[in-house]
């Protein structure tokens, strides 16, 4: 996972080095990423607010449309 933690982090919000992140991410990912639960993730994806694409049956999300949606 491309998260890190460190001790003068106050609780469990992850740090992202946004350099570090895979050209896609999963449904997961953001998740953890954003400190937000699973369903959570994917009603932004449903909704549009995070845009995604479709792989089949698996959901992804591609880095720059995460970084729009966090800026």
């Amino acid at each position: 996972m491309c998260t890190s933690k460190n001790k003068q982090n106050p609780g469990n919000t992850p740090i992202v080095n946004t350099e570090d992140l895979p050209i896609v991410l999963t449904v997961s990912d953001v998740s953890k990423i954003l400190g937000i639960g699973m369903n959570t993730a994917y009603d932004l994806i449903r909704s549009g607010a995070i845009k995604s694409i479709r792989v089949g049956r698996q959901i992804r999300v591609p880095k720059a449309a995460f970084l729009e949606f966090i800026s």
